[in-house]
């Protein structure tokens, strides 16, 4: 891990002076792309671990395939340094070559920006980033250098031995499509459930019509989900569909506009899926608090979450992490985490003075308790 950190550090470094000289793919590949997997573990001089130009099926090949005990775990398709790697052509490539021959994972980077995919799960290729992680300093803003290197080593030669990778990328895609099945069920619950919660109420008063009109208002209240269908191709990354016409307008001298909310899809459409399961996540936290008196509110650049009108949580959702924004002084906390920072003299979005820079699971079980304190401040 101290060698990738050290190797992410000099891309930082040197990163600006690379792009003005407009290095080709080879370039990219010597300079950049072959030290961070040096650092990661993999020996690209030993064909038996990393085969360069590697074949695939169809008889083609990608520049590198990732062996444990002389087997691709893991194909990796490279870019110039300058490319943005939005090229869907490329993405569909890259995932196609790992899917067809049974490999589970894939990258497509240009050194800077690496980009995961699960290339077994049954959507369209750009729909099946897994994760982003970017090198750039102005593009992982609140992430140190250690959160991006814990993030890389998920695809580390250790860590694909154990099936590090193949393991979150299975939980975070069942978690999305379990979310989605139930989302169907409780929108029209089907009789044998309705039945479940009749014999589970072991009340004869309550009649099967009743429990059926309830089931989809507690899931929406308990879960904040709205039963609609969000856009899933990044080519409407930029979707702006409101959720209401309300207009910003003075509705008299000297009182403030009212906020414009959008559709949350500004938010969360295009975005890599572990980063949506980890909004998500939260979000049901937040709702957790108190069941149907928590509302959600959709800006333009952020989401907050509200009781009555007290904010105690503000999301900004990005490529590779969220911004949670909290009412809690940095100073008052007794060990404050690693991905924690004091904003109350930086500019945000959002509300409060502590920023939480959330790009795993794990790190929102840390913290959880601080999203607690928070709402207890406003509650």
């Amino acid at each position: 891990m101290k060698e990738l950190i050290k190797q992410i550090e000099v891309v930082r470094s040197k990163l600006d002076g690379w792009r003005r000289l407009s290095m080709k793919e080879a370039q990219t590949r010597a300079t950049i792309i072959d030290p961070i997997l040096e650092a990661l573990g993999w020996d690209v001089r030993d064909p038996d671990e990393v085969e360069l130009e590697c074949s695939t099926v169809d008889g083609r090949a990608v520049d590198y395939g990732l062996k444990i005990n002389r087997k691709p775990v893991l194909l990796i398709e490279a870019k110039p340094l300058n490319d943005s790697l939005d090229d869907v052509k490329a993405v569909t490539q890259v995932v196609g070559y790992a899917a067809n021959a049974g490999i589970a994972s894939c990258i497509l980077t240009n050194g800077a920006k690496w980009r995961v995919y699960r290339s077994m799960e049954k959507c369209a290729a750009p729909d099946k980033l897994m994760f982003e992680i970017s090198l750039d300093s102005r593009e992982s803003e609140g992430l140190s250098v250690e959160q991006i290197a814990e993030k890389m080593w998920q695809f580390s030669r250790e860590a694909m031995a154990k099936g590090t990778l193949d393991t979150l990328g299975e939980q975070t895609f069942t978690d999305s499509k379990v979310r989605k099945a139930l989302d169907d069920i409780m929108r029209d619950p089907p009789n044998p459930l309705v039945r479940l919660v009749n014999k589970a109420l072991n009340d004869e008063t309550v009649a099967a019509r009743r429990i059926r009109e309830s089931l989809a208002p507690i899931w929406t209240r308990s879960t904040g989900e709205s039963f609609r269908q969000l856009p899933a191709s990044t080519d409407r990354l930029e979707h702006k569909r409101r959720e209401t016409t309300t207009k910003e307008r003075r509705t008299g001298r000297g009182r403030r506009k009212r906020p414009v909310e959008y559709d949350e899809s500004i938010h969360v459409t295009g975005r890599p899926r572990e980063v949506v399961e980890l909004f998500r996540a939260i979000e049901r936290f937040c709702h957790s608090f108190a069941p149907g008196a928590i509302q959600k509110q959709c800006l333009r650049r952020y989401v907050n979450f509200l009781r009555g009108r007290e904010i105690f949580c503000s999301m900004v959702v990005w490529k590779n992490k969220i911004s949670v924004y909290l009412k809690l002084k940095y100073s008052r906390l007794a060990e404050a985490p690693r991905f924690a920072r004091d904003v109350s003299h930086v500019g945000h979005w959002g509300i409060g003075d502590l920023e939480l820079s959330i790009n795993s699971l794990s790190q929102f079980e840390e913290a959880k308790e601080l999203i607690r304190r928070s709402f207890e401040s406003i509650a």
